[in-house]
């Protein structure tokens, strides 16, 4: 049988939340036999995109600031257009020497755009090879509400022009499409939903908190960071407390918070164990950032929700609300986040009974694969005869 290949795209700009969805989804097409070429655009993180895939790292950007305007390398530095004309030139040659079958691109047309300026380049290159890879767009259940008039217009008309599958990774009986995108009924490309795309099941971890906050891989949540620590401090009951603050904290500011923690407070800035610690811990507080949500999913626990909303964004508070109306989180507001009104919420999740269990789909990584060999199977019938001979001559993925 055909080796097939996939190619897929993801930039991160603040978090790494788009970069462990994508890398899951990549470990889940190893799994299931592809060839598989990772593209990443962000500042390297340890582990990913992970083992098994061919990786392709153009030159980092971040984003230059919270709100996500503008484009700055690692160095702070604004990009120019050499900058620009350069990554679009590698992100072309990586296409051409993988000569995939399929390709993703993670959030685009939908979000990233401020990476058009290589994400259309490879669109017309793709129209315009053949035998053509099948296109699909790798988006989130929750999508962030555009404000400028125009642009959900012109997400669909891309999408309808050049994307032959939209897969969707979350649960319909969750949140579909719609609720945050108005347009969705006008997308003639297939809708699909593969499921949460949340990491497999781990078990306890030997420690126990009863108090874990997590930040995530973001450089947002400085006040979750010290809101945690006045009201670990303030505390005299006993409780365990551990801070995880993510590895965008700046070292000297790290170093300062575990110099003057309080005792009962453990602080790290990464924990591999983090789903374990999560199976383990009586109350979660964390982002309500997609991964985060996947991994209190899975474990059970209470959770505090705190979700993020600077520079307008809407996804995180949608996507919390909606899971305390399901009695699966609490929600505090960014605006209600002081040290005593994180030890007031605390104190009210706590007394709050253990989450029943739900039956929401968190397989999204697996189906995920299983849902593009499906549709390449039915693409390469649509193409007619001899589609896809070109690469059945090195299907062993050289």
């Amino acid at each position: 049988m055909k080796r097939l290949r996939a190619f897929l795209y993801v930039q991160h700009l603040l978090g790494i939340g788009h970069l462990a969805r994508a890398s899951r989804i990549a470990a889940a097409l190893v799994d299931d036999g592809f060839d598989v070429t990772v593209v990443t655009g962000g500042a390297p993180v340890a582990g990913f995109p992970g083992p098994g895939v061919k990786s392709v790292t153009l030159p980092p950007v971040t984003s230059g600031n919270e709100g996500f305007s503008g484009l700055v390398d690692l160095h702070g530095k604004p990009i120019d257009d050499d900058f620009k004309k350069r990554r679009s030139e590698m992100l072309l040659q990586a296409f051409r020497d993988c000569r995939p079958d399929i390709v993703i691109v993670e959030a685009f047309p939908f979000g990233r755009r401020q990476m058009r300026f290589e994400l259309l380049p490879l669109i017309e290159t793709i129209d315009a090879t053949s035998p053509r890879p099948l296109l699909a767009t790798s988006v989130r259940d929750i999508l962030q509400e555009r404000v400028k008039p125009g642009r959900n217009e012109e997400t669909v008309d891309l999408i309808n022009r050049h994307f032959d599958l939209v897969m969707v990774h979350g649960d319909p009986a969750f949140a579909t499409i719609d609720k945050t995108f108005p347009l969705a009924g006008a997308i003639r490309a297939e809708v699909t939903y593969t499921g949460l795309v949340a990491a497999p099941p781990s078990p306890a971890a030997s420690e126990r908190f009863d108090v874990l906050v997590s930040v995530g891989g973001g450089a947002a949540g400085k006040s979750l960071v010290s809101s945690t620590i006045a009201a670990a401090r303030n505390a005299n009951n006993g409780w365990k407390w551990c801070l995880i603050t993510g590895p965008n904290l700046p070292k000297d500011e790290f170093d300062a918070i575990v110099r003057d923690a309080t005792p009962g407070l453990s602080i790290f800035r990464f924990r591999e164990d983090f789903a374990g610690l999560l199976t383990g811990a009586r109350l979660s507080v964390s982002q309500a950032g997609y991964n985060t949500v996947c991994d209190v999913l899975r474990a059970g626990c209470r959770s505090l929700l705190v979700p993020f909303a600077a520079g307008g964004e809407t996804e995180q508070t949608v996507r919390a609300l909606m899971l305390e109306e399901l009695g699966l989180a609490t929600v505090l507001t960014e605006n209600d986040l002081t040290p005593e009104g994180l030890a007031r919420a605390i104190e009210q999740a706590l007394m709050t009974p253990t989450p029943s269990a739900h039956r929401l789909d968190l397989e999204g990584a697996r189906h995920s694969a299983q849902i593009l060999r499906q549709r390449y199977r039915t693409w390469s019938l649509k193409m007619g005869p001899g589609f896809g001979k070109v690469h059945d001559q090195t299907s062993d993925g050289s």
